[in-house]
């Protein structure tokens, strides 16, 4: 009896001294997960929270997280129990990414006995050959019958994968747990690869004075990890980060639909930035590019601007030769407020243009990259350049009164070739101690050194404007 007690004491005090290596490995995969959320960000970042329903076994053991992004940020996981925080601690954690290939196989293999399947399919011959692999370095050695061969042609068959081997990316944590009950796991991380930007197509009516908008975005997702039914949300913003590295996008076309439709985002305020929160569940699948649409409006009061822009160093030195014709810039502006069917902030992006010809066809007429728009604030777009009305720009006069203190005239005509009145508006930078001596017609002091002309040029007509200036340097 005292042998047999003895024996038991031993054996109890061994079973509770088996290493953690040596204890059952969970394993958790997609399937046990009950819910994801996606945060995604302007700069290729996105915030995952995977929650899982696992039952892990009491004490410390070991559980693999599977199917988590290939580019996940490990130093920014964190896991938590939902049901039961005070009884799972994480002790350790490790990111996996060893994965599987042939190399790292074979070089499991290496002093250890594999088999060999030479198959002719052609003479259909099947031979088995048992090889121990000596070297797996710049190719195979085999020892075969006491023999050394340079490798040798066939299937290399292997018993088993290695366990220190996997087929995935891993999160591998040496975990605490205190509960019988199954936990509800919540793992958030950061992964790169992920991102988002938004499109927007603005159609104009026949005079440009109103236009239907509509927004839409388009989220790249090339994290290595495909989230189903996911609770999506985008943050417009630019949120600081120690290294960026922005990817480009695939340049993807918007579809431009007219009619009705409900909001699918819904936008509120976060901290100095904007979410937008898409009020149903979707699949983000790995290495695919999906689009949902954002915004619609109608009837958005718009305004078109006919601009010509001058040359800051045009005003301190002599021209001998006529400066070539001007462009006569294209702009489109309108007000991102509520009085005009807006008043959403909008995301940075790219808003393209189109208006119907005379047959009622859709025809693009120019785009342009707009900020985070606040509401209340313009939208102003460079649409392109003017084609039937044109610049010309002489000077008429130059002084140099002293080393500092230049005085230029200056002749702009512009010509309308179109069948309607245009405002054309001349813009003219300026710099040091400026003063209009002469002017044609009246102008604005738009700031300390910016001048403005509006002119009003009649159909198939011109209008010249003069007008003579001193600039001094400082």
């Amino acid at each position: 009896m005292k042998t047999r007690s003895l024996f038991l004491t031993i054996l109890s005090i061994l079973t509770l001294s088996v290493p953690v290596s040596a204890q059952t490995i969970l394993k958790s995969t997609i399937d046990d997960q009950t819910g994801v959320e996606v945060t995604v960000y302007n700069n290729n970042l996105g915030l995952v929270k995977d929650t899982r329903n696992i039952q892990l076994s009491k004490g410390e053991g070991e559980l693999r997280f599977m199917d988590v992004a290939a580019h996940i940020m490990p130093v920014t996981v964190h896991a938590k129990s939902l049901n039961h925080p005070d009884d799972f601690y994480v002790l350790e954690q490790n990111y996996e990414y060893d994965l599987i290939n042939s190399e790292k196989l074979l070089d499991k293999y290496v002093g250890k006995k594999i088999k060999i399947i030479d198959w002719n399919k052609y003479q259909d011959r099947k031979e088995i050959v048992e090889a121990e692999l000596l070297s797996n370095n710049q190719g195979q050695i085999y020892k075969i019958n006491d023999e050394i061969y340079l490798g040798h042609p066939g299937y290399k068959v292997l018993p088993e994968i290695p366990e220190n081997l996997i087929a995935k990316p891993t999160l591998t944590w040496l975990y605490d747990n205190k509960s019988s009950s199954p936990h509800n796991i919540e793992v958030s991380y950061l992964t790169s690869n992920i991102g988002w930007k938004a499109d927007y197509v603005l159609v104009l009516n026949q005079d440009d004075t109103e236009a239907d908008l509509s927004g839409w975005v388009t989220l790249d997702n090339r994290s290595g990890a495909t989230y189903k039914d996911a609770k999506l949300k985008l943050v417009a913003g630019e949120v600081n980060r120690v290294e960026d590295r922005p990817r480009r996008y695939p340049d993807e076309g918007v579809v431009y639909s007219k009619g009705a439709k409900r909001e699918q985002f819904q936008e509120k305020a976060f901290f100095e930035y904007h979410i937008y929160d898409l009020q149903r569940k979707t699949t983000i699948k790995n290495n695919q590019t999906k689009q949902v649409s954002l915004l619609e409006a109608a009837g958005v009061k718009t305004e078109k601007e006919l601009l010509v822009y001058g040359v800051r160093t045009w005003f301190t030195r002599r021209y001998n030769e006529n400066i070539p014709k001007q462009p006569v810039n294209v702009y489109i502006k309108f007000k991102n407020e509520k009085e005009n069917n807006l008043g959403m902030p909008i995301p940075a992006g790219i808003m393209r243009l189109y208006k119907e010809d005379d047959e009622k066809s859709l025809q693009f007429i120019g785009e342009d990259r707009i900020d985070h728009t606040p509401k209340d604030e313009e939208i102003r777009l460079k649409i392109g350049e003017a084609f039937d009305v044109v610049c010309e720009r002489k000077q008429t006069d130059y002084k140099k009164l002293t080393t500092k203190l230049h005085e230029t005239e200056w002749e702009i005509t512009l010509r309308n070739h179109k069948e309607e009145a245009v405002a054309v508006g001349i813009i003219e930078p300026l710099y040091g101690n400026w003063q209009v001596v002469e002017r044609s017609h009246a102008f604005e002091k738009v700031d300390a050194f910016t001048i403005r002309f509006d002119v009003k040029v009649p159909k198939d007509g011109e209008v010249k404007v003069n007008y003579r200036i001193r600039v001094g340097l400082e």
